[in-house]
């Protein structure tokens, strides 16, 4: 998943000012897009119960959605209050046909005159939180959709909670999480996807057949690597629904937090990313701060890993991205740990895009797994009794996500918003993208200057924040 290849990109700010493309669209957004609610200037932050869980009674049927009290208000109007709900309908969702190709044309002579441009005006190591950068970077996906890419597998991600002992389960949770990084987009060229606004969110689900959801026992192992069959056509009885919900929570700096469940399986995830990206002369870096919180309620294990970071490399030429440095998984509960390493390129010779990893029972100080390969090609794994496994995730069949067409979504979720721009860049006409942009980060940044002026904080809208870090409003375990 270049996904984190696109977070690279991401977290390199747009706009015409000194600031990112990561818009604080708030409150009067909604007056612009024509959010049908009543107005709202109610100060108080959303309490846990205020949402009900994505798998609530009515797990097959809908979510519950409170909006929060400043985001719904087109002007801060004092008194007003909200009288329902908004309710997202899973019968509304339909299989993404979305085509994720991306044109490998590299960059255009006088896209590298802008380039060259704007690099004149950087300095090695700065921020490029505040930076603009061109449009015509732009995929045509929000970062929060990115997100949505870690489950292009739903079948191995179900599985980690299959896994009959603790050792097969961190080996599967492993699996999962180095062939998650591939499937970001299609094509080789690095772009960058709309930095997501304030308030922004992106909601979609999977329907997994329960028959691909096995526990991959190292003396099973090889079944990963078989093609998990055609999924259409299958019941909604004979499958698994997955549930994924992202929200931007803040624009400085720039946060995005998500959470994905299955309640059947009782396991869920919640993370949050802090973008933080540098120049390094013909390259951009992109650090993702922050952690995920791997939950399998059955087993009473809590899994905390971290995401590498992400460099799009040659930004005069031909674009492309690489992930680097190292990054930790580990169980508290039951002594598991496992390290990861993202390898970047050397100067001279080498191969791109390596990764290694070691599965490690740290009470005993055993080594029960290593793996070694390409993030975006063969990984091999070796086990401690001896076994070997090949995963070639460019073979991996995906999943397609289910979500709303843009008619059914709310004002702020991720593809009604960008429709425009995404509409423009797929007609290839930038400058009607860039207008649409400016137009989006303008009016972000008037609600922004409306709500310094009231001293009004932001409310995100399913998170809250908690310590360091940022927690789903009504996770799983309060709904078990």
């Amino acid at each position: 998943m270049q996904l984190l290849s696109l977070q690279l990109w991401v977290s390199g700010r747009v706009n015409g000012e000194v600031v990112s493309i990561l818009p604080e669209l708030v409150l009067g957004l909604d007056a612009i897009l024509g959010w049908p609610g009543p107005k709202s200037h109610s100060s108080e932050q959303l309490k846990n119960g205020a949402l009900s869980s994505l798998s609530s009674a009515s797990a097959n049927i809908t979510w519950a959605i409170v909006p929060s009290a400043a985001q719904d208000g087109q002007t801060l109007q004092p008194g007003t209050e909200h009288s329902a709900s908004e309710l997202i309908l899973v019968e509304d969702e339909a299989t993404d046909t979305e085509d994720n190709e991306e044109e490998d044309l590299g960059v255009m002579e006088d896209q590298r005159s802008v380039i060259l441009h704007l690099i004149s005006q950087l300095k090695l190591g700065m921020d490029l939180t505040r930076v603009v950068l061109p449009t015509f970077i732009l995929e045509k996906r929000s970062l929060l959709e990115m997100y949505a890419n870690f489950m292009a597998h739903p079948d191995l991600f179900l599985s980690i909670a299959a896994g009959a002992t603790p050792e097969e389960r961190i080996i599967c949770f492993v699996e999962y999480y180095l062939t998650a990084f591939h499937e970001g987009r299609k094509g080789a060229v690095a772009k960058k996807p709309y930095n997501p606004i304030i308030g922004e969110t992106f909601h979609c689900s999977w329907d997994v057949p329960k028959d691909k959801v096995k526990p991959f026992r190292t003396s099973g192992a090889s079944a990963v690597s078989k093609d998990p069959t055609k999924e259409s056509g299958q019941d909604q009885s004979a499958c698994y629904k997955l549930r994924f919900v992202a929200e931007q929570v803040s624009h400085h700096p720039p946060v995005s937090c998500f959470y994905c469940e299955c309640k059947e399986k009782k396991m869920c995830v919640n993370a949050h990313v802090w973008t933080k990206s540098k120049f390094m002369g013909m390259s951009i870096g992109v650090s993702m701060v922050g952690e995920g919180v791997l939950y399998l309620l059955e087993h009473e294990e809590e899994y905390v890993f971290t995401l590498p970071s992400a460099y799009a490399r040659s930004i005069l030429t031909i674009p492309w991205v690489e992930l680097g440095g190292k990054v930790n998984i580990n169980c508290a509960r039951t002594g598991y740990s496992a390290t990861v390493t993202f390898h970047t390129k050397p100067f001279y010779g080498g191969k791109v895009h390596r990764v290694t990893a070691e599965v490690k029972h740290n009470p005993t100080n055993t080594i029960v797994c290593k793996a070694q390969g390409e993030w975006n090609g063969t990984l091999e794994f070796t086990y401690s009794n001896g076994e070997t496994k090949v995963i070639d995730t460019s073979k991996l069949p995906v999943t397609k996500k289910k979500i709303r067409p843009i008619a059914k979504q709310g004002p702020l979720e991720s593809r009604h918003l960008w429709q425009h721009v995404t509409n423009s860049l797929k007609e290839g006409n930038i400058d009607a993208a860039t207008e649409h942009k400016h137009h989006l980060e303008e009016r972000q940044r008037a609600e922004e200057r409306q709500r310094a002026a009231l001293t009004t904080l932001w409310k995100p809208k399913y998170f809250a924040k908690e310590g360091d870090g940022w927690q789903y409003l009504n996770p799983l375990w309060k709904s078990l």
